[in-house]
């Protein structure tokens, strides 16, 4: 429950980040005569839709299992990090387009203040990053990394704006599309940085596994649990913000049934309680041999 709220809040401060940064870019980029600065204005736009998203996410994939969804609802975050990468590459798609489109046209060069404002903007969504970016490591939240890396690509494609701007400023006429470059330029690495958060989500769809690390700490757990000599099978899947188990542990072979039961329990809870991040675990009893 920590965890989420601690998500949700980071959404909101997406949200609020990119609705305010948008505007100064829309305004700035018009009025300053900088296509790249719009082109960054659209990808904050999308930016905020897809931060809506993620608060949907986070919300609905914390809800409990019920009857028709007995390992609870967590698939929902990895498949709104889906949604959100289609709104990062259809913001790509259109700021490439329209770059490609404006290099053909004559057009007066950006105003020198644009700098300013794209100076401001660098340095306060790479904070943006740092923070959103943390929170998701602190919650565990694929969909909070995605909104995260917004951030940061959003600073790069203002860093390329910078320089698209500066030297249209600087080289003077004759290097007015320097601008429009700038925003291919970060079409460019918004379809590049699309397939970097994709790639987890697929992963986790997919029941990949990749959380060696966690294998290895439930291992260490479970053989200082009384009666369990060792492990065989460890089965991780994620499912939202936290992780779903399947274990072999080994037993003692002339135990009872009951006994192995009891055993079973007794690791699970000790599980559950040492490793706050597995939702559930089922443990089957092996003997030893």
């Amino acid at each position: 429950m920590k965890h989420q709220k601690t998500a949700i809040q980071a959404t909101y401060f997406s949200i609020f980040t990119n609705t305010a940064l948008a505007l100064i870019k829309w305004i700035a980029g018009y009025f300053g005569n900088s296509y790249a600065l719009i082109a960054d204005a659209i990808e904050s736009t999308t930016d905020i839709f897809s931060s809506f998203l993620v608060l949907f996410g986070l919300r609905y994939s914390t809800r409990p299992p019920d009857k028709n969804h007995p390992y609870g609802h967590g698939r929902a975050e990895p498949l709104m990090t889906f949604l959100v990468v289609v709104f990062l590459i259809s913001s790509a798609v259109i700021i490439a387009y329209e770059s490609i489109k404006n290099m053909g046209t004559p057009h007066a060069a950006p105003k020198p203040y644009t700098l300013i404002i794209l100076g401001f903007i660098i340095v306060w969504k790479e904070i943006s990053y740092r923070f959103v970016v943390k929170k998701s490591s602190e919650t565990n939240s694929l969909s909070l990394k995605a909104d995260a890396w917004h951030h940061r690509s959003d600073a790069i494609t203002s860093v390329a704006a910078f320089i698209g701007i500066l030297l249209a400023l600087v080289m003077g006429k004759g290097w007015e599309s320097a601008d429009d470059w700038a925003a291919l330029f970060a079409s460019g690495f918004i379809i590049y940085n699309s397939y970097l958060i994709f790639r987890p989500a697929l992963s986790e769809i997919m029941d990949e596994h990749m959380y060696d690390d966690l294998a290895l700490e439930i291992r260490e757990v479970a053989k200082n649990v009384e009666g369990v000599f060792d492990t065989e099978k460890c089965f991780i899947r994620k499912t939202g913000m936290k992780y779903h188990v399947d274990l072999h542990a080994i037993v003692d072979a002339n135990i009872t049934v009951k006994e192995g039961h009891d055993i079973s329990h007794l690791l699970k809870n000790c599980l559950l309680i040492e490793i706050p991040v597995i939702a559930d675990i089922l443990i089957h009893i092996e003997p030893n041999e």
